[in-house]
């Protein structure tokens, strides 16, 4: 489990163990100017995760092995683990898939782990659960801090929601054992040991022993690190159960900072930055920070933090309430003047009154022809996503093309000068008399048969270039006990070749035949056999064939 996930997750599970409580703010001010910049310059961080998450897409598409793509998903694992827990599910299971195919327990029982993880973050408790209880991590000890870690997360989770006083009890209960659990297995001297510890420290009042701890490791990370933002926060929460206020406050601020800096959409400190600054009066930026808090939340689909933000909403409407509340001193003084003014005014509503009843026919007006310009766009939007599918179609296409036509005219031009060379040869024999020599090389098919299967073997390299998933995409379309299995050094065999030149959209057995150099009725039986051997409707196979190397992710 990468170290660099795994802490957040947990700083975020203690951050709702404490809540919050609020500072003076005295020098606090160049702090907020700080983290006011940060969050009017967050779209450009946000696109910057967006440029990096592209770029790791871009060079899983072109990875060859397993353990490229193990690696890759691995890391987008870790990027979106904080960032879309939608998509984090989607690479951990993809990680765990990879780590099936090469046969590695420990690396199958950490992707579960981590499935379970998002699972829990993402309010799927039961799911979470039920992953945690078939994971056999005792063949993989390595493993037994974040499986216990991941355990006291999700039973923290479910304190929180905890309806009654006993069941919250009974899962606090838990959430500590499993700590101590997962404690045993950390190095005591790492950051994992010490946030874990932190916890206990808190639990037994020794809040200046926890801050120096965490104080130690904060001073090592820096400004990439995503530890960075659990230590300050860990920190600020040491220093509000010590009552330290404007230390507390001034720790939150760079948590918060830490985290929009990095693009983390799962965080807690600007949401109880917004909270104690709208304790203080601080209305403007409380309602700019719960904002930002909640627009992350709902991007990331972390539902205990959408829940925990829902319960701070009055903060907004208490902002406007007092926002009204100041506008009502200036409704009085308009009212005084109205009263002063109505007399004068009251020959100009005979003309209001009429020009309303114009202004009416034209909304109405108006309203029908918002309708018909909606009814409109939504059949452009129609055509768009038509058009968009046509222009992915034929971009493939022509991609294809492209490449094909290149690769083939150098083979075609190669090919050529073999022949040159061959004729060249044939006339040397001829001229020199060597008649027995000259029939037996040119009755012999061993010219042929190297240069068909040099033929092949640049079909097979062009085609996986293009399509490099398809193997395991094809495996995958058939049934487990019938799967293909290559002899070692081969690229594809006659089966795959068949397929692949279905994908390309040679369909027609008899050009394939001619292609591959076999009968009609043969190509015919290896097609109905594979049919045969499909995972899911017969009659469907080809058409799954056709969608091969067509994922969003391609």
């Amino acid at each position: 489990m990468n170290r660099s996930v795994f802490l957040p997750l947990v700083f975020l599970f203690l951050a709702v163990l404490y809540p919050n409580y609020f500072l003076g703010q005295d020098d606090m001010a160049s702090l907020l100017q700080k983290l006011d910049r940060t969050v009017e310059n967050y779209s450009v961080t946000t696109k910057k995760k967006e440029t990096h998450l592209l770029h790791l897409k871009e060079v899983l598409r072109y990875s060859t092995s397993n353990e490229q793509r193990y690696a890759i998903y691995g890391q987008l694992y870790s990027e979106y683990a904080t960032y879309q827990l939608d998509s984090a599910l989607t690479y951990a299971r993809k990680s765990g898939q990879v780590a099936r195919f090469l046969n590695d327990l420990e690396r199958v029982n950490g992707a579960q782990l981590n499935v379970a993880m998002i699972l829990g973050t993402s309010g799927m408790y039961k799911e979470s659960m039920d992953l945690l209880a078939s994971i056999p991590v005792n063949q993989t000890p390595n493993l037994k801090g974040y499986y216990y870690g991941t355990y006291r997360i999700v039973y923290g989770y479910l304190t929180e929601y905890a309806a009654s006083t006993i069941e919250k009890q009974k899962y606090k209960a838990l959430t500590q054992r499993y700590r101590d659990a997962s404690m045993l297995y950390f190095q005591p001297k790492s950051r994992e040991y010490c946030i874990a510890n932190t916890d206990v420290l808190f639990e037994n009042k020794q809040y200046d022993q926890a801050i120096a701890s965490l104080r130690s490791f904060y001073s090592t990370t820096s400004a990439q690190d995503p530890d960075q933002a659990v230590l300050a926060y860990l920190i600020a929460e040491g220093y509000r159960l010590k009552k330290d206020k404007e230390q507390q406050k001034k720790w939150l601020i760079l948590s918060a900072i830490s985290d929009l800096k990095l693009a983390k959409k799962e965080n807690i400190s600007l949401r109880k930055i917004a909270f104690i600054l709208y304790e203080e009066g601080d209305i403007d930026r409380a309602y700019t920070y719960i904002k930002r808090s909640l627009e992350d939340a709902l991007f990331c689909n972390a539902k205990l933090r959408t829940y925990e933000i829902s319960k701070m909403l009055p903060i907004i409407n208490q902002a406007y309430d007092h926002k009204n509340e100041t506008n009502r001193t200036q409704l009085t003084i308009f009212l005084i003047a109205v009263s002063i003014l109505s007399i004068i005014l009251l020959a100009a509503l005979v003309l209001l009154f009429k020009q309303m009843r114009k202004v009416a026919a034209a909304q109405k007006a108006l309203t029908l022809a918002n309708e018909q310009l909606s009814n409109l766009n939504q059949d452009l939007k129609e055509i768009n996503q038509r058009l968009n599918a046509t222009n992915a179609t034929l971009a493939e296409a022509s991609l294809l093309k492209e490449i094909y036509i290149g690769r083939y005219m150098d083979q075609c031009s190669d090919y050529i000068g073999k022949l040159e060379e061959f004729s060249q040869k044939l006339k040397v024999m001829a001229t020199a008399g060597k008649v027995n020599e000259l029939l037996k090389l040119v009755k012999s098919n061993a010219a042929v048969e190297k240069e068909l299967k040099e033929f092949y073997t640049q079909f097979d390299q062009t085609f996986l270039e293009l399509f490099p998933t398809f193997k395991e995409e094809f495996s995958n379309l058939l049934s487990d006990q019938d799967a293909i299995h290559l002899k070692k050094g081969d690229l594809l065999n006659t089966e795959l070749r068949i397929f692949a030149l279905i994908r390309l959209g040679i369909k027609d057995s008899a050009k394939i035949a001619v292609f591959l150099r076999y009968s009609v009725s043969t190509i015919y039986n290896y097609r109905s056999q594979l049919k045969n051997k499909a995972r899911g409707p017969r009659e469907e196979f080809e058409n799954q064939v056709l969608l091969i190397g067509t994922s969003p992710e391609k």
